[in-house]
């Protein structure tokens, strides 16, 4: 199997360097456009693999990018990277499709494990694995069975319902909204869903004060690690 090529879309020289550089060191194929014109031609003729991309672009706003490349490519995973650290705009961008958010300035640790994460996704939603498994924990989408630490856990019906979307978009944020809209329409409660989300951290984390597996992404929704 070949690396695995990004797209990079930012219009900072110093940044397109930067990431270039790191990714090529961490086995990824690299391209760049500094314009969104200029990204939705290269996605066009290149195909990568995942698409980085900035919103603060010189020619188009980068939601309007975003929504033309989740158009034409339904699949391909997009990482958004963006100065804009307010909630609604990661909110509008997660909505709008995109699968994770980092915000300027960033480590490129960080960077490179979320870019993992949302190719990871991509791949798995290709051929949906039934079975979910991260250190102790392990989700059996088809026997709708939990084990941690190889002991069978127990959840609600409504547990199981949010754990289940959780597991199908593992490594990918999903927004209070998208939770909810799915699960319980436009009836929705978000103190609610964080009730549940609590009850299901009691049960399949180690220490549900400090999550390992769902993750908080503040004021936004929640990701599966």
């Amino acid at each position: 199997m070949s690396d695995p090529c990004v797209l990079i879309v930012d219009d900072e020289p110093a940044i397109q360097r930067l990431l270039r550089t790191t990714l090529v060191t961490q086995s990824w194929r690299t391209i760049a456009a500094g314009t969104g014109k200029a990204a939705l031609t290269m996605a066009t003729e290149h195909q990568p693999d995942i698409v980085l991309l900035d919103l603060g672009l010189p020619d188009m706003d980068g939601l309007a990018v975003l929504h033309q490349l989740r158009a034409s490519y339904p699949t391909l995973p997009v990482v958004i990277l963006s100065v804009r650290d307010d909630e609604r705009g990661k909110v509008l961008a997660l909505e709008g499709g995109a699968d994770d958010y980092v915000t300027k300035p960033f480590g490129m640790a960080e960077l490179v494990a979320r870019l993992r994460n949302a190719l990871r996704h991509a791949l798995q939603q290709e051929g949906t694995l039934p079975v979910f498994v991260s250190d102790d924990l392990n989700v059996d989408l088809v026997r709708r069975q939990i084990f941690r630490c190889g002991e069978e856990i127990r959840l609600s019906p409504r547990e199981w319902d949010i754990l289940r979307m959780l597991v199908q978009y593992a490594g990918r944020v999903l927004t209070h909204q998208m939770i909810m809209g799915q699960l319980w329409g436009a009836t929705g409660d978000v103190q609610q869903l964080r009730v549940y989300i609590r009850q299901i951290r009691q049960k399949i984390e180690t220490d549900p004060e400090r999550p390992q597996h769902i993750i908080t992404e503040t004021g936004v929704g929640y990701r599966l690690v």
